[in-house]
């Protein structure tokens, strides 16, 4: 094997690894920003029931574990990716299917959290909703402001 062959190898690894991380950083690391946001208004601001507290916790807890595992999904996916860009060198089939199905697994985890956002909010009282209400839609348009 030639050592320019070698050395495109090592540049194409090098910058899957890093398209990876990227999308693995921005997938994981910017919902959390909002989550806490969200975070502060349930367990500060909201002044929720002890009732209203101990169902929240519980979706909560629910919801980490699932999220977690989407997370390592994710994870493994962006994984899939690197490897297919490694192999073709380019925009190839593989390539469009890692990507096809890193696409599948965010839409998951959407999903899921609007599902456990719909869920918190279905224990709040309709002035602590509008509340609620308010926060994520600030959240979710942030950063097109």
């Amino acid at each position: 094997m030639g050592y320019r062959k070698i050395l495109l190898i090592a540049v194409v690894a090098f910058v899957s690894a890093l398209t990876g991380v990227f999308i693995g950083r921005f997938v994981a690391d910017q919902p959390r920003a909002k989550e806490s946001e969200l975070h502060a208004l349930l367990h500060d601001k909201l002044e929720l029931t002890p009732q209203q507290r101990s169902k929240v916790e519980a979706i909560e807890a629910k919801f980490a574990v699932r999220r977690k595992a989407l997370e390592l999904e994710m994870r493994a996916s962006n994984v899939r990716l690197a490897e297919a860009i490694a192999e073709e060198h380019g925009y190839g089939p593989k390539v469009t299917a890692a990507i096809d199905h890193n696409h599948v697994v965010m839409g998951k985890l959407q999903k899921e959290t609007l599902e456990h956002l719909f869920a918190m909010r279905g224990v709040l009282n309709p002035e602590q909703a509008k509340m609620f209400d308010n926060t994520v839609v600030k959240a979710l348009t942030a950063d097109a402001q």
